[in-house]
């Protein structure tokens, strides 16, 4: 299972980050600074109350660190510039989507309401042989990363919705077939479980 994420900053993961959130940044292809000026429309487009608190001469660092970043972010095929009409345009390439999905996947986690429903979301699965290769390891170690508790070695229970959260995991793993979502009212000698939660 290849990754990508771990070989880049965490500027680089902020200002692809940004790119995405953006969709398209266009500028005026005549600049001859296009970098600088590309750079300068994603701060603007994200601007951020830390960012505007710096001062002139800091925010010019800040822009030109940008456009260096840019500028090897496109060396390393994960933003694709092109001209058009007279603007020039930057935008994720598919290598850059699939590292924006694997940030995204670092950074999951489950939100907690305001009040439980006394229900259990339990995840069940039986991952046989021919699934890609450790997708049983990397989903236990992900499930526990997410605070499920552990019933058994393939069963893992958590008071909270998380459905969309395991067609993600599912999704990146490639798992969907061999895992189940069950929706349970009840689990006997649940006292560990209520403890793990504090609930």
């Amino acid at each position: 299972m290849k990754t990508y994420t771990k070989k880049y900053s965490e500027t680089t993961k902020k200002i692809l980050m940004g790119i995405a959130l953006t969709g398209v940044v266009t500028i005026a292809a005549t600049s001859p600074y296009f970098l600088l000026g590309i750079a300068k429309e994603i701060i603007r487009q994200n601007k951020k109350k830390s960012f505007q608190r710096l001062n002139k001469q800091k925010i010019k660092e800040v822009e030109k660190k940008t456009a260096q970043t840019i500028a090897r972010l496109n060396k390393n095929k994960l933003v694709v510039l092109n001209e058009e009409n007279g603007l020039l345009k930057i935008q994720l390439s598919e290598k850059g989507k699939k590292v924006i999905k694997e940030i995204e996947f670092n950074n999951m986690k489950i939100n907690q309401p305001n009040k439980w429903d006394g229900k259990w979301r339990v995840i069940a699965f039986d991952i046989p042989r021919t699934a890609p290769k450790n997708s049983r390891d990397y989903l236990r170690h992900k499930l526990k990363e997410l605070k499920f508790y552990p019933l058994q070695k393939s069963i893992f229970a958590h008071p909270y919705p998380c459905e969309k959260e395991i067609e993600i995991l599912c999704e990146f793993y490639q798992l969907w077939p061999y895992v189940n979502i069950l929706l349970v009212e009840k689990i006997s000698n649940d006292q560990d479980l209520k403890k793990h939660f504090n609930l």
